[in-house]
């Protein structure tokens, strides 16, 4: 028997013990006011978050990867986490990856029995060849699934950076990881759903790992994503007005240097800020590992 009851993700919340009998209005105002204070508790977690976006942002510089791990809505996270820094920094799918339990059929439909095997964790990594270059994220809301221990366990032997996330104080979890982050959100509104309150704390959380790494390794201009992927129209337009916003140019200016720049966003601010053609921009930015804001003052010095 699996003793769920000192979880506070699996308690009752007192203030919804009338749920099916409340208007459609009161259940949303409830569910707005619990939401309200998932930022707080992410706000206590923030020197253990610190510690794990440093931790990520080593192993981007050593040409290492980031791993999400969970199952269930807290593995659909990660996936989701991880798709979305493609277009948005313009990684290689390699670099972020996400692994849920029960593999790319569990986004969908439930795979009975995959979070309870911590040997599918492990092998799971296995397959995608883990070394001690990356980075491995567990994700539990309970702070409890086997699948994810396994996979934080092989991580750590091999020597990987090992980070956990739960939603409940001293989580299972959090003794399997270097940095251990506990976002507990308690009760959910609907009791043991935890793709509300703790599904939103995980969202955010990781919200924050992926995009302050990404800034760490120069994916961010300013406050602008010059990495951006333009593989639609809106992106186009839309790399177009970052040229437009971190160089303060025309968009004529902009879609020029956009094209010239064979639609590469940071090299064409590069060389209209250095006013370099594109090999000599392109030699800069990559000495400059690819910030920006380095490779302009050094282009100035």
């Amino acid at each position: 028997m699996i003793d769920l009851s000192k979880l506070t993700t699996e308690t009752r919340n007192n203030k919804t013990m009338n749920l099916d009998e409340l208007s459609i209005d009161k259940v949303l105002e409830l569910m707005n006011a619990e939401d309200q204070t998932v930022p707080t508790s992410i706000k206590k977690a923030l020197p253990e978050i610190t510690k794990a976006v440093e931790k990520i942002v080593s192993s981007f510089q050593n040409n290492g990867r980031l791993f999400y791990m969970g199952a269930g809505t807290s593995g659909r996270l990660g996936v989701l986490d991880a798709a979305e820094c493609v277009p948005t920094f313009g990684t290689d799918p390699q670099m972020v990856q996400g692994l849920i339990a029960g593999g790319e059929k569990a986004m969908t439909l439930a795979v009975e029995g995959a979070e309870d095997s911590k040997e599918l964790g492990e092998n799971d990594l296995k397959t995608r060849d883990l070394t001690n270059k990356d980075t491995v994220v567990g994700i539990a809301a309970s702070g409890r699934t086997p699948y994810v221990i396994g996979g934080l366990d092989y991580a750590k032997s091999v020597g990987a950076n090992t980070v956990s996330l739960a939603c409940n104080d001293q989580a299972e979890i959090s003794d399997h990881a270097e940095v251990a982050i506990e976002v507990p959100v308690g009760p959910e509104v609907l009791t043991g759903s935890t793709r509300l309150k703790s599904g939103t704390a995980q969202k955010m959380v990781l919200n924050m790992l992926s995009t302050v790494s990404m800034i760490g390794i120069g994916k961010v201009y300013k406050n602008l994503m010059v990495d951006v992927k333009p593989t639609n129209a809106k992106l186009v337009e839309r790399s177009k007005r970052i040229i437009m916003q971190a160089t303060e140019c025309d968009y004529e200016t902009a879609g020029k240097a956009f094209l010239d720049a064979d639609q590469n966003v940071k090299l064409a601010i590069v060389m209209i800020l250095t006013d370099l053609d594109k090999n000599e921009a392109n030699l800069r930015l990559r000495a400059a590992h690819g910030f920006v804001r380095k490779t302009i003052r050094g282009g100035k010095n």
